[in-house]
């Protein structure tokens, strides 16, 4: 019979090589965004995209809000003043609000919708209420959307630059996310560190590369071809935004991202926010995986029809469906099951606990290594003090392994959708 120890080197070897086949390719998009060198805009080829010249469209923007009185009207200024010479009309959705949300957004300059439904909770039904109530009152009178969130601030030529990928040939773009609250916690450096890493060594390596780039929670825009080719916003799961992004690659579009976009987000400070905002990510990404994974994704990975960037692009999202942190979990129980089958059996632990301790060591150093690329690459960006960014790059590992039991958690819990409480005004921050 095989020993404890045994066993767990052969599941450690074998979770070793999942990870490889699974994410090694995205070990070279990291490599690809600092060796392309300077950006070249690239054109897509989309017929969905807009068939008229820069800075002459017509776009509205779309804000899900719930009581985001405190910061919203921060952000309908920054939209204000964009220096954009087309037709911009800005609509928020109070969301189920009990401050005074609605009247903050009115007096800055929002169209305002109120909605009150504590069954269909979350952004996605928000946007979708949204969007029938401006076809109902507007109809098709707008090229394109944009999507925001209350908390969020954007560089004065943010609509300018994605209009020009619209322009193009991309029926979608996505921006650079960066960060409000960089330095307040290691929560919002992890956060932004991730979200850094997403848009300058994922979504920028697959622009380049002519793949498709994935919409993360904020900042992007789609064109009303691409939207009514969707068969409209019907994007409900708790990663509406990962949903959206699966159901246009299956489609064969590709998401461009426009990194002179930028867009600036307020991230959680508390752990137990933190702890329920991303409980709420993993088990999304489990939905969107159970919901278009085999069925779809794979289906779309096979060769046919399909040119080999729309399958790659398929194939990338799939992996974007499923948690990596899943078989890092399935370690850390397998390193647990042998050290209690060791004690059982009276062959001492020291094996496992070996083992276990270089499986956590070994993703400390690798997460280490990813967060210090990262902070190097993207220093002039970062808003936060050289202490900050150094000590906050230490504890990014230990963010990321959080998610471990985090990941746990979302396999058993009920979750539900949440608001996140902002506070973080624009004064003091320049975009």
């Amino acid at each position: 019979m095989m020993s404890p120890t045994g066993f767990i080197c052969i599941a450690n070897a074998a979770i070793s090589v999942a990870f490889i086949l699974c994410y090694a390719y995205q070990l070279f998009y990291t490599v690809v965004s600092p060796l392309w060198g300077k950006d070249k805009r690239r054109t897509g080829a989309s017929s969905l995209a807009l068939l008229r010249q820069p800075g002459t469209a017509s776009y509205a923007v779309l804000i899900a809000a719930r009581n985001e009185a405190a910061v919203i009207g921060d952000l309908l200024d920054n939209l204000h003043n964009q220096c954009w010479q087309g037709a911009l009309t800005v609509f928020v959705c109070a969301d189920n609000c009990t401050d005074d949300t609605s009247a903050v957004a009115t007096r800055h300059g929002a169209k305002v919708y109120c909605r009150s439904d504590n069954q269909r909770v979350g952004k996605g039904y928000a946007l979708d209420f949204l969007l029938q109530r401006i076809q109902t009152d507007y109809g098709r009178v707008f090229d394109g959307y944009f999507v925001f969130d209350a908390d969020n601030l954007v560089a004065p030529d943010y609509i300018t630059e994605a209009d020009k990928m619209l322009c193009a040939g991309y029926a979608a773009v996505t921006g650079y996310r960066n960060t409000k609250n960089y330095g307040d916690n290691w929560i919002s450096a992890g956060y932004a560190l991730w979200f850094l890493r997403e848009s300058e060594f994922l979504n920028r390596s697959r622009w380049l590369l002519g793949s498709s780039a994935a919409v993360s929670g904020t900042g992007f825009a789609f064109t009303n071809a691409l939207l009514q080719r969707l068969g409209g916003w019907h994007y409900y799961l708790l990663t509406e935004d990962l949903q959206f992004t699966a159901d246009t690659v299956l489609t064969g579009e590709k998401i461009g991202y426009c990194p002179t976009a930028a867009v600036y987000d307020e991230q959680p400070i508390s752990f137990s926010q933190s702890w329920r905002q991303r409980l709420r990510w993993v088990r999304g990404s489990l939905q969107v995986c159970r919901q278009y994974g085999g069925r779809l994704l794979w289906k779309a990975i096979q060769p046919g029809k399909r040119s080999f960037s729309a399958r790659w692009g398929c194939f990338d999202m799939l992996m974007a469906t499923m948690p990596a942190f899943l078989l890092s979990l399935t370690g850390v129980v397998c390193n647990f099951c042998a050290a209690g089958a060791a004690l059982i059996t009276g062959q001492g632990v020291e094996g496992t606990v070996i083992s276990l301790a270089q499986l956590l060591g070994n993703s400390y150093l690798f997460m280490l290594a990813l967060g210090v690329y990262t902070v190097l690459s993207q220093w002039q960006r970062i808003r936060a003090s050289v202490t900050q960014k150094l000590w906050y790059t230490l504890t990014f590992p230990l963010f990321m392994m959080t998610y471990i039991p985090i990941a746990a958690a979302a396999l058993f819990c009920r979750v539900q959708w949440k608001p996140i409480a902002h506070t973080r005004t624009a004064s003091g921050i320049s975009v």
